[in-house]
């Protein structure tokens, strides 16, 4: 028999339960007993969910409240000196971590956050240093184990692996000098140990342990650390199926099918080639194989012809009886159920599949390939293929003026008029910008009024002449208040934009989208992934009106805000039958359009955000090249029919540059802003090491979190910066856009931030 099974599952409630009872404890409007309730409610739901859809192995354990791997630090003791000995809570602790925490005399930034692999989920990143002292603060995979069973599901325990969490963590400021954290494995094991003996000894039949990492290069070189590990786990663990996820095992291969595990778990969704290397390598071993033909990360309705093909390949190699059907992720990347989609039409509903239904395909497939003869599986494969015979009839429809455009694309369309070295001459004297010019990165609070205006116009309770009377009231609020502080660079703030990348796919042609598909992408911030179903092409000016109009309120220059093609690509779930590149470049051609629309209405600095163009990334070096050369060319592609005086700015958040450095360089954007604050400034030795020539605003404060940053913090942070960056290249803005904070933060921030920049000027100019 063919076992199924789901590797994690969204853990943000139908209704969005979980943000909304998390922000209600963080702002001091619910009682943790309460915060808990809610939890557990929504985990008890996923359980039973799970298990209705027929699903055998159920996932418990990788539930949290805001991040899976900053849950594995407090749970494991690997929590920094600066949030202990505050008298706070273990869950306050684990929140100051994550956000930052400024009341009650505690006054703490957030941890560092990084891209979970090449997704749009950011993790906490764990901070190791010799000095820390791992234990088990609590046993959450137990605790969640027995809370299932005692709600009538036996569940199969997640677990982030122990040399994943290491190669994923950075050394902690206070490591000496060459400290690796993998160097830590020795003193963690036994944390695991106890943890996984505490599972076996309640009668747990089975644990995943995640090790994502093994889809990497670097992991190779961690062959002996990985037979350690697992040699050591396997004495006093419960039978361990080792997942990967998001990539291929490759050469690391050898050495995992060597492991004291019963299971290896593979991606086929995004690594299907993979396949027949991994089911010949453990032929002659007892492993089971856990197949992941479900895709944990896009949308589009599984093709069980082709899942069962794939699927019946591993069979005739290892058996039946050695194949496990699944995820081949966890679904924490798609939106719940497609049940509370009420507006899509029938035919393209059809389409899809969210989490909730993906459990059901997987367990339909499993009862496939165990040739069961109910009607139901039977009325199940039989729908499917229909389904899919319409959509693969759908996506033979294409635009042939779109596919033209793209084909006839020349290198002269990719270039600027003049290298950057002319163009910043004509800008400095078109701009007459002081030095350390201020700015933002666009978007400013999102308020609920702002919300609520939407919502109503939506609901045709107001009218489309009300509301937009009420966005330039909330403009021209924006621009005075940036005009009062003493900003240089403005920007209208983006109250009619709903998400940087929905607003933009809701005035293009190729998309759709849904009335309550949310995503987790950190923390409490869920957005709603567009859906590119066909070929894009802009209807018309987008954003000239409103950029228009917030230009005419102030003499000041105003920043036209777009997102760049790869973000709204790596952000949108994307087409599966044409490739991200043919989609890339019409994204590209559509806000090339806008761009130049843009500048002939007066706008002149235009910001084509692009915080995505290292998280789509490939996970593995040789796959590199061809991805760097179509984003970079759809960045240059959007940009390059400029003039020189306009300046074209760039945004990018949470990436590690030095291996991509080169490419950075290519996009050849006038002015980048980064994110900088919360990485200790590391990342601006690339920009120092690769004698980075063009200007550059690094983050000065962290905006996801409320915390307000002193002035002389501010400083602090200006002066590192100007070891790294030359004067007359440092632009000073926040990291991020503005939308999730308050006004009244905001305004301290941004305050604080100009009177160190005119500290700046005085002392360095």
């Amino acid at each position: 028999m063919v076992l199924s099974s789901v590797l994690g599952f969204p853990r943000i409630g139908a209704n969005r339960e979980i943000k909304k009872a998390v922000e209600a404890y963080w702002g001091g409007k619910l009682p943790e007993a309460e915060l808990l309730k809610t939890a557990a409610e929504i985990r008890k739901s996923n359980w039973t969910t799970i298990k209705a859809q027929g699903v055998d192995l159920v996932p418990s354990g990788e539930f949290t409240l805001y991040d899976h791997v900053l849950e594995h630090s407090v749970a494991f003791n690997v929590i920094p000196k600066r949030y202990q000995g505050h008298g706070l809570s273990l869950l306050d602790v684990f929140f100051a971590m994550g956000r930052g925490r400024q009341q009650g005399g505690v006054d703490v930034p957030a941890c560092e956050m990084k891209k979970w692999f090449d997704s749009n989920y950011h993790f906490v990143v764990p901070e190791i240093s010799e000095s820390v002292e791992f234990k088990l603060n609590y046993n959450k995979a137990l605790d969640e184990f027995k809370e299932a069973k005692a709600a009538g599901v036996t569940t199969r325990p997640v677990i982030l692996g122990p040399i994943s969490y290491l190669v994923l963590g950075k050394a902690a400021r206070e490591a000496s000098a060459g400290f690796s954290p993998i160097s830590a494995l020795a003193k963690l094991l036994p944390v695991y140990e106890q943890l996984l003996s505490e599972l076996k000894a309640a009668g747990v039949e089975s644990v995943q342990i995640d090790e994502p990492v093994l889809v990497l290069d670097a992991t190779t070189a961690l062959a002996k650390e990985y037979a350690t590990a697992y040699a050591t786990l396997s004495k006093v663990s419960p039978p361990i199926v080792l997942a990967t996820y998001f990539g291929r095992l490759g050469d690391n291969l050898e050495f995992v099918s060597k492991l004291p595990v019963a299971a290896l778990h593979i991606d086929l969704d995004r690594e299907p080639k993979q396949l027949a290397a991994v089911a010949t390598a453990l032929k002659s071993t007892n492993l089971l194989l856990s197949l992941g033909v479900v895709s944990g990360r896009n949308i589009w309705k599984t093709d069980f012809e082709y899942a069962a093909s794939l699927a019946a390949e591993a069979v005739a190699v290892l058996g039946e009886s050695r194949i496990i059907i699944a995820t081949s992720s966890s679904l924490l990347h798609t939106p719940v159920t497609l049940t509370n989609e009420k507006k899509l039409p029938l035919d393209v509903l059809d389409w899809f599949s969210f989490a909730t239904e993906k459990a059901a395909e997987v367990a339909t497939i499993a009862a496939y390939l165990s040739k069961s003869t109910s009607p139901a599986v039977a009325a199940a494969l039989a729908a499917n293929k229909e389904s899919i015979a319409k959509r693969r009839a759908f996506e033979k429809n294409s635009d042939d003026a779109v596919r033209k455009r793209v084909a006839a694309i020349t290198p002269e369309m990719l270039s600027r008029q003049n290298p950057f070295s002319v163009r910043v001459k004509a800008q400095h004297e078109h701009l007459k910008l002081p030095s350390f010019p201020t700015t933002t990165i666009g978007s400013f609070p999102q308020t609920k009024e702002i919300r609520t205006a939407r919502a109503k116009l939506g609901k045709k309770e107001i009218s489309e002449e009300e509301y937009n009377e009420f966005i330039k009231k909330e403009i021209e609020t924006v621009v005075r208040f940036q005009e009062k502080v003493g900003l240089d660079i403005l920007v209208h703030g983006e109250p009619e934009r709903n998400d940087m990348v929905q607003y933009f796919g809701e005035q293009l042609q190729g998309f759709v989208f849904t009335q309550n598909g949310w995503v987790q992408s950190y923390g409490s911030r869920y957005v709603r992934p567009p859906i590119i179903c066909a070929d894009v092409s802009r209807k018309g000016p987008m954003t000239v009106e409103w950029s228009s109009y917030a230009q005419s309120l102030t003499d000041k220059p105003m920043k036209g805000m777009l997102t760049g093609p790869v973000t709204i690509l790596n952000w949108s779930f994307p087409r599966v039958d044409i490739s991200r590149e043919m989609q890339s470049k019409q994204l590209a051609l559509a806000l090339r359009d806008e761009v130049n629309d843009l500048e002939k209405a007066g706008i002149s600095a235009i910001q084509v955000d692009e915080p995505a163009i290292r998280e789509g990334l490939p996970l593995r070096r040789v796959d590199w090249d061809a991805y760097l050369t179509w984003a970079v060319d759809s960045f240059r592609l959007s940009t390059a029919g400029l003039t020189d005086k306009t300046q074209a700015h760039s945004h990018f958040c949470y990436s590690d540059f030095n291996d991509i450095f080169p490419s950075i360089l290519a996009l050849d954007a006038d002015v980048i802003s980064i994110e900088a604050s919360k990485s200790d400034m590391k990342l601006l030795n690339a920009f120092k090491e690769f004698k980075y020539s063009n200007e550059i605003g690094p983050g000065v404060y962290d905006i996801h979190s409320p915390r307000v940053p002193s002035v002389e913090e501010i400083k602090e942070r200006i002066q590192g910066m100007l070891t790294l960056i030359p004067a007359d290249l440092l632009y000073i803005n926040p990291d991020c856009g503005l939308k999730t904070r308050g006004w009244k933060e905001t305004e301290a921030a941004l305050a604080n931030m100009v009177e160190a920049a005119k500290w700046a000027r005085q002392t360095f100019a």
